[in-house]
């Protein structure tokens, strides 16, 4: 550890050194490229020099204690020694998670789907809650939202939903939310009040761009036809809608949201992008499974994550056994605290690991 510190605060320096020279601010996306790199290390480096501090202080009071003091001052040396040393482990565990792999995929934007499971038109309407839910974290955090796909009920549920969320550090914060998750509650259909559990899928995908992600034009069948709303009626007199299909996989893509052939297409290709980048990510995950095991943001879409229980105003993540009653503010966005607890849990699976 101590010399990939070492490593990094010699980087660290050249960086300071490049950004000090004139020369560099005429090229702007050099000039770019290093600052941000050097924010990067930044934190690093500023730990790393606080636990240099703290070696020094533990020294410096050891060899304090070898000398001939009276009881009084041996007695706060002691404790001042005592002190340092249960600081110099914090800053060691610090470091070791400042050092930990950052995932590639963290400032990436986010390509959220949202499918109604069982429980037929509630769980459609819980589809819409969830929707609502990311919408408003959404925008708690100033990121831009874009619907991609949507097919919506009668009753204003949602079967399927897919939107792109843009934003610094997105899927770094929201690649937790994939699997099923539960809702338990009297259905606004139901009439004899009985409590019902229905669920809804969420997946979490980072955004691919065309250079993640090459789609041979040979390898994709398109077809276009009319879109349709609810219950199946026109909603445009155009074949505007797009069906993509790739073939060496089978998925199917229908994008009709926009009056747009064009748009519609874009949209379906931003889709397919980022489910191949998925199942090219997921096959390398799988050939390293002990690494998955320490990944709670692992994107298992049959796993149960979560229960929101209506009647008890609770919700519950199921891996990290974490329990919450406030269930409206988390359902109207207010969703910092799960995933903070989850982002720590992950981190201490994985510094368990190296030790």
């Amino acid at each position: 550890m101590l010399e990939k510190l070492q490593a990094i605060e010699e980087l660290y320096n050249e960086l300071n050194l490049k950004m000090a020279d004139p020369s560099i601010t005429q090229d702007r996306q050099e000039y770019q490229k290093v600052s941000k790199r050097r924010f990067e290390l930044e934190s690093i480096v500023t730990v790393y020099h606080r636990y240099q501090e703290l070696l020094k202080e533990i020294e410096s009071t050891k060899e304090l204690l070898k000398d001939e003091i009276d009881p009084e001052m041996k007695e706060l040396a002691n404790s001042e020694l005592e002190s340092l040393e249960k600081e110099v482990i914090e800053v060691e565990t610090e470091l070791k998670r400042l050092l930990l792999p950052k995932d590639p995929n963290d400032e990436k934007n986010v390509m959220v789907e949202i499918r109604a499971g069982t429980g037929g038109e509630e769980a459609a309407l819980f589809a819409a809650n969830l929707y609502r839910m990311y919408s408003h974290y959404a925008e708690n955090r100033r990121w831009k939202q874009e619907i991609l796909s949507a097919n919506p009920t009668e009753l204003g549920g949602f079967k399927e939903i897919i939107f792109i969320l843009e934003g610094s550090g997105a899927y770094s914060r929201l690649k937790y939310e994939s699997g099923v998750h539960r809702v338990q509650r009297v259905p606004e259909t139901e009439a004899g009040g009985r409590i019902h559990t229905s669920t809804a899928t969420v997946a979490v995908l980072p955004e691919a761009e065309e250079v993640d992600i090459y789609i041979d034009p040979n390898e994709i069948k398109i077809d276009v036809f009319r879109s349709s709303g609810p219950g199946g009626q026109s909603v445009n007199t155009t074949d505007s809608a797009v069906r993509i299909t790739h073939i060496p996989t089978g998925i199917v893509i229908s994008c009709q949201d926009e009056k747009s052939q064009h748009k519609n297409k874009d949209k379906g290709m931003r889709i397919l992008r980022a489910r191949l980048k998925e199942i090219k990510e997921e096959e390398a995950r799988s050939k390293e499974a002990q690494t998955r095991k320490s990944q709670i943001g692992s994107g298992d879409r049959s796993e149960r994550i979560r229960t929101y229980n209506y009647p008890q105003g609770r919700v519950s993540d199921h891996r990290i056994n974490l329990t919450l009653y406030r269930i409206e503010e988390i359902l109207n966005g207010d969703l910092d605290e799960i995933i903070e607890t989850l982002i720590i849990t992950e981190q201490q699976e994985r510094l368990k690991e190296m030790d």
